[in-house]
Formats: structure tokens, C-alpha cells, sequence
């Protein structure tokens, strides 16, 4: 077997340890006779799975008793509805934004009422993160929305925007348990799994319970409703039961490794080696202004569309895959989630060394 480094933006890449631990358990999971599989939702075992995956959260993020977690299909992107479909009370929301996944979050969230775009880096193609100190928040706004770290121009908050008392939602997708988090400063927080966390086709939500309740706009679907799955414990109709399996291997092997300080650590020394070799490259350039860097997800350039194709090429010779950067905005992205060790950083930029020689 030859694993590779893999950077994709994900589905990304998973621990070793963890996949070995699965391949073990892939026909029979305990004593059960049984894969995860097929297991039966509403079945002992797989109660015990969840719960168990549902308590490792907790502790890891110190998720607050007045908060449930969700366990919901549909990926991020349906989320896009269900937020104001559960939150637009007065049909009116700020958004700030940041990329592609503001974007389409605003897009859709205006079939549901007024959406006021009270901050924007669309002018500099969201290469960085724009003031958040004293933003013009509507009086009547439902709630504050942005996401956090984004994957496709490699943007981070530095800090959460002054929202002067109103709720905030955040798509935390692709910088999921890299770091510490304060959930009380949030209404709601949810992420796609597949970057950090798990497999794909699993959105965590976690909701304030105060907000969730049967008054969600009128025509939304019983899925959609944030009371549907805390009422059902996220088992309405039958829940993703292999992400959620695996989604709790995941946070297991993040507990024993020292937990989300320890990885927020590690996160910022493999990104700071990647950033260091950037910033003193006459090849490569880093696209994104340096107070609003991410720690997941680095995108690159040589400024030359031929050399970007040869140097992907060069990676893939090297054992380095999914380095190209995403189809809208070209060049390159290391993305460098939880399970990239070091060493994966350090062969990329062994690469970019050998092939700035070069050229």
C-alpha cells in the first residue's frame, strides 16, 4: 500500500489510525454480528454510537448544556435555507461577505426575506477578511451571518464581528475543531463533516435551544425544522449512521491526541512553515492579505498558468494530490486539515523548493 499526501479541500483527508480502526471493524462492530452498515438505527448499538459521538463533542468544544447538537443530512448547503427558514422572525438578516459560501447562503436566504450585505472583500476577490469592529448591523436584523474560514480563498476571521447583540450564525465547515471555540458567543454553529471531521453527507448543527421552536417560517419543510431533529434526537427518519460513526472514531482520536489546543498547535506550525517558505518564495505568492490567513486551507500562485499546470503536475510525480487550486480562481490550495501531518507540509514545500530551482 502507498498512501499520498493528500490536500484535497475534501472530502479530506482522515488519521491512519482511524482507518485501521474502521477497516477492523468494517465486517462486525463489537459483538454485534454486524457492520455499522447495517446495523438498525433505533438498535442498542447504534444508540450508544450516537450518544457516545454526541458526549466526545461536548466535551471537546465545552459545549453548554442550553445547546443541542443536531445530526443532520444535507450537507452545509441546505443549511443555506434552513437558517433563516428557523431564524427570519422579522424576515430581515445582515450577511457578511466573504466567498462563494456567503454567496450562495445570501442567494438563497433572499427567497426568504431581506438580506442586508452589511460588509463585503468582493472588491479585492475576498483575499481577505473586511472590518468587523463596528459594522452597520439592521435594528431589525434576525441574526449576523458569515462563515468563518473559507475554503476556496483561504480567509479567516481573526475575530468574531461586533454584531451589537444580535445573533450570530456561522458556517465553521472548513476550520472545524482545528481550534478552541467559544460556542455561547454563537445562536448557531454548523459544519459540513467532510473536512475535519468525517465522512461526507453529514452536517453537524448546534443550535441554542431557545431557538428552536415550531415558529419557523411558513412552508418550511418538517426536515428542515431544527425541531423536527432535536425532538427526534436527529433520528426522524433514518440518520447518516456510518458519518456518524466514524465522525465520533474522529473526535476519539482528537481527545487522546491532546485535544483542540493541542491541534490548534500543530495547525498553526504546519501552516507556518507553508506560509514562512510564501513569503520568501520569488516563485510563489500566497493570494490572501496576511491578517486574514487561514491555518486549513493555504491557495498559491506563480502568477504563470503554464508553471501553476507543471507544478501539479511535479506534485503528482511526488506522491502530492488534489493540489490544484478550485476551479473558480485557479492556481493552487494545500489544504491542510487535522490529519495532514507535518510531514506532508514539509514535502510540499520540499517540491515548491526543487521546482523554483528549476524555473
Amino acid at each position: 500500500m502507498s498512501r499520498v499526501y493528500n490536500f484535497s479541500a475534501g472530502p479530506a483527508v482522515m488519521p491512519e489510525e482511524v482507518l485501521a480502526e474502521i477497516r477492523d471493524e468494517l465486517l462486525e462492530y463489537g459483538s454485534s454480528g454486524m457492520s455499522v452498515m447495517e446495523m438498525s438505527h433505533r438498535s442498542k448499538d447504534f444508540e450508544e454510537i450516537l450518544h457516545g459521538t454526541e458526549n466526545t463533542l461536548r466535551s471537546l468544544m465545552g459545549i453548554p448544556d442550553n445547546y443541542r447538537v443536531l445530526f443532520i443530512q444535507g450537507g452545509a448547503s441546505q443549511q443555506f435555507a434552513a437558517v433563516p427558514m428557523n431564524l427570519m422572525k422579522n424576515r430581515t438578516a445582515d450577511y457578511i461577505n466573504t466567498g462563494a459560501w456567503t454567496k450562495k447562503a445570501i442567494k438563497e436566504a433572499k427567497l426568504y426575506g431581506k438580506v442586508n450585505v452589511i460588509a463585503s472583500s468582493e472588491d479585492q476577490n475576498f483575499s481577505y477578511i473586511p472590518d468587523v469592529d463596528d459594522l452597520p448591523v439592521s435594528e431589525d436584523a434576525d441574526y449576523v451571518y458569515i462563515c468563518q474560514n473559507n475554503t476556496i480563498y483561504g480567509t479567516r476571521y481573526a475575530k468574531l464581528p461586533n454584531t451589537k447583540g444580535k445573533l450570530l450564525v456561522s458556517d465553521v465547515s472548513s476550520m472545524f475543531l482545528s481550534e478552541p471555540v467559544d460556542v455561547s458567543k454563537y445562536g448557531v454553529i454548523y459544519a459540513g463533516v467532510q473536512k475535519n471531521a468525517g465522512p461526507a453527507g453529514l452536517v453537524i448543527s448546534i443550535v441554542r435551544e431557545d431557538l428552536i421552536t415550531d415558529d419557523c417560517l411558513e412552508g418550511t419543510p418538517t426536515m428542515l425544522k431544527w425541531k423536527t431533529q432535536a425532538d427526534n434526537d436527529s433520528m426522524y427518519n433514518t440518520p447518516n449512521t456510518w458519518a456518524i460513526y466514524v465522525c465520533g472514531k474522529i473526535f476519539k482520536w482528537i481527545e487522546r491526541t491532546g485535544g483542540l489546543t493541542a491541534m490548534k498547535e500543530r495547525n498553526e506550525k504546519k501552516a507556518a512553515l507553508l506560509y514562512d517558505y510564501l513569503d520568501q518564495s520569488a516563485l510563489f505568492k500566497g493570494t490572501v492579505r496576511k491578517d486574514s490567513r487561514s491555518i486549513m486551507n493555504v491557495p498559491f500562485v506563480t502568477g504563470n498558468e503554464d508553471l501553476d499546470k507543471a507544478f501539479i503536475a511535479k506534485c503528482g510525480e511526488c506522491g502530492i494530490k488534489n493540489i490544484k487550486g478550485h476551479r473558480s480562481v485557479g492556481g493552487m490550495r494545500a489544504s491542510i486539515y487535522n490529519a495532514m501531518p507535518y510531514e506532508g507540509v514539509a514535502q510540499l514545500v520540499s517540491v515548491m523548493e526543487s521546482f523554483e530551482k528549476e524555473h
